[in-house]
């Protein structure tokens, strides 16, 4: 599964696309804990989930790029051979 990040630019933004294109629960928020709670033990995570164009959210909001990114390795120890990617 891909999902294209052009035009995401807030960390509000990022997780509503989660939360939609995930199909995370109806209490879902814009938490990191959340998203790690959701994609290691409530939703069935594709085997790879790719995030493209994601420069612009970066720039935007680094300190959660850095937390994303810190997800992104957490995540493909924990669930391996499940993995998010960026590309």
């Amino acid at each position: 599964m891909t999902l294209d990040l052009t035009g995401i630019t807030t960390k509000a933004a990022l997780h509503q696309l989660f939360k939609e294109q995930l199909g995370f629960e109806d209490w879902y928020g814009p938490s990191w804990d959340a998203f790690w709670d959701s994609v290691v033990a409530i939703v069935e995570m594709p085997p790879v989930l790719t995030l493209t164009n994601w420069a612009e959210f970066a720039r935007c909001c680094p300190r959660d790029m850095r937390i994303l990114r810190q997800i992104i390795e957490d995540y493909a120890q924990e669930m391996a051979p499940k993995r998010i990617v960026l590309a």
